[in-house]
């Protein structure tokens, strides 16, 4: 075996979690190498040119909740990485009103005060307390989750730790977060506003990335995951990475690279080596072997316990609460090159609402009814859907006077009743296309290029199980110390050396980092 292949660890996926991992491990002195299957790195957060002159954040296409920390530690600005803010959500409404909410806060109490104001009034206590719940919510985040049936002094320390911080919480905000863990958000919301269509808009946040409506309970916590994410500091502030999500995951490979990690693309790892309980290297598609005394998966849960490993190396009860991990992926995207901007009637003409996003969530029940159709097994006919211009904010994303539309949709099955064929893809396609298009009636006109992409089709390209964005839904029963399973949420597994850093485990998904670094805080304390 050449020593060229040999290293002190390697990493099996070059998403962002991967190459994280990857950063903060050479960044201890470790000679690493990450594999990605793709021949380019990033996993779900990439940039390409799906038509010739326009640039599209094809999959994940927003960030904020990349741990500022991570972006200190890795000087991911130095390497490329500069985030421009989404100043507003504009929400168009039948009839040709809207609702918006701005980036100056006395813009959208005017705005809100102009539905409501009371609810304007309420939005003041509303914030505060999202920003105390964030805030209560970030340091597990940074938490290794302990096992709460260990005896291990680790495990004993960590729950301590975890049961001080609840108590510092005190009453007030204790009992606040326990009903965003369980409640759903149009239930929450509803506690604290009357105006529908500012319930509709931030419920939409309850069920992103997940196979819930707006009413199930559960979905009050995905409302404040999203919640979390910060920019400079400030919270629910949401921004778009300039050259796309590409260029976040080109930072972190940077920064990697300049640790000394070594990152190879075309490198599709066919399994993991196991000998005597003990993971001693890869095996690739094309038969070459890579060896080193650390293994570690950024792939999802079933990729990475069962594809990669004989489950006989594997205790059936871990088997079995892996195969009942749910996934179900439920996001669609539709990426557009335009020859013009949308024109929505209820706010016509080119401005500053474009350089934010618009909302189709006209209310609480057109949400719910978007569910309807999911869950019994089709597209949404009317989905909700989230949507940015990123060109108006980048313009070297297009060709002059032409720009690209990123919709994020939902409901969109991965189980679609018949399957996914190409004439229902353009079907779920024409779909989009149609409910945007009562809201701005130039689309179809303007539409040169459409990119429809299914879970499916997010399936086969970035190799996420069912299409699932989070690499696994943020379900109550699927988060801490239960994500991806018991006794094995501390990133580590039953066999020796292999270690698991993808968003199936704590803190979850989007565009975060935080699996990656807290992994190697693991991997380097345990070696």
């Amino acid at each position: 075996m050449s020593g060229a292949n040999r290293y002190d660890a390697i990493v099996i996926g070059g998403g962002h979690n991967g190459l994280v991992n990857a950063a903060y491990l050479a960044r201890a002195g470790r000679k690493v190498v990450v594999l990605e299957r793709r021949e380019m790195l990033g996993g779900a957060a990439v940039s390409e040119q799906a038509f010739p002159g326009f640039t599209f954040s094809v999959f994940s296409y927003v960030v904020s909740l990349l741990r500022p920390e991570i972006i200190r530690d890795l000087e991911l600005p130095r390497h490329g990485m500069q985030i421009l803010p989404l100043e507003s959500t504009v929400t168009p409404l039948p009839g040709g009103d809207y609702f918006a909410m701005w980036g100056d806060a006395d813009l959208t109490r005017r705005e809100i005060c102009r539905h409501s104001p009371l609810d304007a009034e309420a939005m003041t206590e509303f914030g505060r307390l999202m920003s105390l719940m964030a805030r209560a919510v970030k340091p597990i985040l940074g938490m290794i989750p302990p096992d709460p049936t260990s005896l291990a002094p680790s495990d004993i320390k960590g729950l301590m730790k975890l049961g001080g911080h609840f108590r510092s919480l005190g009453e007030e905000k204790f009992h606040a977060l326990w009903k965003l863990m369980t409640m759903s958000s149009a239930d929450y919301l509803d506690e604290w506003f009357e105006c529908g269509p500012l319930k509709a808009t931030k419920s939409a946040s309850g069920i992103i990335g997940t196979f819930m409506g707006p009413r199930s309970p559960g979905s009050a916590y995905v409302l404040l995951h999203h919640y979390m994410g910060e920019i400079d500091g400030a919270y629910r502030a949401w921004g778009f990475c300039k050259g796309g999500n590409g260029t976040i995951s080109n930072a972190i490979a940077a920064a990697a690279r300049a640790r000394g990690a070594t990152l190879r693309t075309g490198s599709p790892v066919r399994q993991v080596l196991v000998k005597g309980g003990r993971a001693t290297g890869v095996a690739l598609e094309n038969g070459d072997e890579y060896h080193a005394p650390v293994v570690v998966s950024g792939l999802d849960a079933r990729r990475t316990f069962l594809d990669l490993v004989d489950a006989r190396e594997l205790p059936d009860e871990l088997v079995e609460q892996v195969r009942r991990f749910r996934f179900r992926g439920s996001s669609g995207k539709v990426n557009l090159a335009l020859s013009e901007l949308p024109d929505f009637t209820c706010m016509p003409g080119v401005g500053v609402q474009h350089k934010g996003a618009f909302s189709i969530s006209p209310s609480v029940d057109y949400l719910e009814r978007a569910y309807d159709d999911a869950k019994y097994g089709e597209f949404s006919r009317r989905p909700y859907m989230d949507i940015v211009f990123p060109s108006m904010i980048d313009p070297g994303m297009a060709p002059p006077g032409q720009h690209v539309a990123s919709i994020f949709v939902q409901y969109c099955p991965y189980h679609l009743n018949g399957g996914w064929t190409e004439a229902k893809r353009e079907a779920f396609g024409d779909a989009v296309v149609d409910t945007l298009a009562e809201y701005a009636p130039n689309l179809r006109r303007a539409i040169l290029h459409r990119q429809v992409l299914t879970p499916a089709d997010i399936e086969a390209t970035t190799g996420l199980s069912e299409g699932n964005i989070f690499q696994g839904e943020l379900a109550l029963q699927q988060l801490f110390f239960l994500r991806p399973a018991v006794r094995w949420a501390g990133y580590r597994t039953p066999i020796a050396g292999y270690y698991q850093c993808g968003s199936s485990t704590h803190p979850g998904g989007g565009v975060m980092g935080a699996p990656g670094k807290l992994a190697a805080e693991r991997i380097l304390a345990d070696t």
